[in-house]
C-alpha cells in the first residue's frame, strides 16, 4: 500500500522530470530543479537560477501562452 506521502514523493519527482524535459527541449537547463521532499507544502524546487535563465524562461512560457 503506498502511503499519502510517498505519493506525494512520486508525483513531485515526476513533476519535476517532467518540467527538465520540457525546459531541455526549449534549451533551458536549471541544474538545481529537483524534488525536494523535505518540503512538504512544496515539493519542488527551481533552486537558484541565473538571471538571463529566468529571462529566457519567461520568453517561453509567454510564447507558449500567446
Amino acid at each position: 500500500m503506498v502511503t499519502a506521502q510517498e505519493q506525494d514523493t512520486t508525483d513531485a519527482v515526476e513533476a519535476a522530470e517532467g518540467l527538465r524535459d520540457a525546459l531541455t527541449g526549449a534549451g533551458i537547463v536549471l541544474p538545481s530543479l529537483g524534488a525536494d521532499t523535505g518540503s512538504p507544502s512544496l515539493h519542488l524546487t527551481l533552486g537558484r537560477v541565473r538571471i538571463d535563465v529566468a529571462l529566457r524562461l519567461a520568453s517561453v512560457i509567454q510564447r507558449g501562452c500567446a
